[in-house]
């Protein structure tokens, strides 16, 4: 029996044949070097018919994607992988969109799965938080930083596995055991003390302007200290020498400090001993004092004609016209005159140790006293 006419015989072996027959077709005319079945484009798939157009998608990664993987948009099946490149340490992924397809120029790409256990997809949106730019067509580029993937069903399940293998999902049960136990017997303590953080985080919310403020203040700080570095340095270096010396006199120091210390002593000793005295006197300045304030502006008043007697300072240079002046004075020393004006009213009285207190008139020369008002108009001498 020969090879055709086993092949009319047996239907599967026959519909084999016209599957293969336009691959192997296509391949041959096509010049390409095979890549797996997956290589060979899907006749009447979505984005293969008249009007579609090719995009470029830029992805960090492929995952499992193949070429004639579908492209989704809403779930609906637009388009599909033509071609995947590598370049520049990312893949260029060429996709064909079926005509009709609207997606904004700044569309974001996503590996999906299909299904739980199912092949991979791209699924083609408009951005989120952004408002949409534009329409997709024929040559633009979705960017690499618009383009991502969804965790799959591997890397979910290695996830779970770290939690429930190494994670703390297995501690669960001791930290709740232990949690009970330490709040055992203590739940109005706990209950106090989440009612004074409460009121210890009202307080800080209250005062976030003003920590919030310091902050600044120490950043600014920070910056001066930073743009004074070179200064802090030198004097730091500078610092350095003073410290030597400092060490040199430590002993000088120390003495000095200790001797500090005994003076203090002494000094509090003498202090505890003539307190109260020192109190008495104290009280009894006040009175001294209270009649300095009574006094008022006289006292300054009378300083003011103390070295200036008799004219007041205050009027000085109206009374005197130039650098000095003359002064005569004639003094009256006798005993009726210091009767009378000195020593009256005082125990000494007529007492005084000389002849005109003896006498009680003048006596020898005292008699011929010139008149002092007219002493200065005589220019021979000779009494008057």
């Amino acid at each position: 029996m020969t090879s055709r006419t086993r092949a009319s015989r047996n239907p599967h072996l026959r519909r084999a044949v016209v599957l293969a027959v336009p691959a192997v077709a296509a391949l041959a005319l096509g010049g390409c070097q095979w890549d797996g079945i997956e290589s060979l484009p899907i006749p009447g798939g979505a984005g293969h018919g008249p009007g579609a157009f090719s995009v470029v998608i830029e992805m960090p990664n492929v995952t499992t994607i193949t070429r004639n993987s579908p492209v989704l948009t809403h779930d609906a099946e637009v388009g599909s992988i033509t071609g995947i490149e590598l370049k520049d340490w990312h893949a260029e992924v060429t996709v064909t969109l079926a005509q009709g397809t609207e997606l904004p120029r700044n569309a974001v790409a996503t590996i999906a799965q299909t299904s739980l256990l199912g092949s991979n997809h791209i699924q083609l949106a408009a951005p989120t938080g952004v408002p949409p730019v534009g329409r997709l067509a024929a040559g633009d580029v979705i960017a690499l930083e618009s383009s991502g993937l969804y965790p799959t069903t591997e890397q979910t399940l290695s996830a779970l596995s770290v939690v429930l293998n190494g994670g703390g999902l297995g501690q669960v049960n001791e930290i709740t055991t232990e949690l009970n136990a330490a709040l055992d017997g203590r739940t109005g303590s706990v209950r106090g003390l989440l009612g004074e953080l409460d009121t210890l985080m009202g307080g800080l919310d209250g005062q976030r302007a003003e920590i919030v403020s310091a902050l600044d203040g120490l950043d600014r700080l920070s910056a001066q200290v930073a743009a004074q570095n070179v200064t802090l340095d030198r004097a730091l270096v500078s610092a350095d020498g003073a410290v030597t010396v400092l060490n040199a006199e430590r002993t000088k120091l120390t003495d000095a400090l200790t001797s500090l210390g005994r003076f203090g002593e002494d000094a509090r000793t003498v202090v505890a001993a003539s307190g109260q005295d020192l109190t008495d006197n104290i009280a009894n300045l006040a009175p001294v004092l209270q009649a300095l304030a009574d006094s008022g502006a006289a006292l300054t008043d009378s300083l003011s004609v103390l070295l200036t007697f008799p004219f007041p300072m205050n009027s000085l240079d109206n009374t005197i016209q130039g650098d000095y002046s003359n002064l005569f004075m004639t003094l009256d020393l006798t005993v009726p005159r210091m009767e009378r004006d000195m020593l009256r009213g005082t125990p000494l009285g007529r007492q005084v140790a000389s002849g005109e207190g003896a006498l009680g008139h003048a006596a020898g020369l005292g008699a011929m006293a010139e008149d002092p008002l007219l002493a200065p108009l005589h220019t021979d001498g000779a009494p008057r």
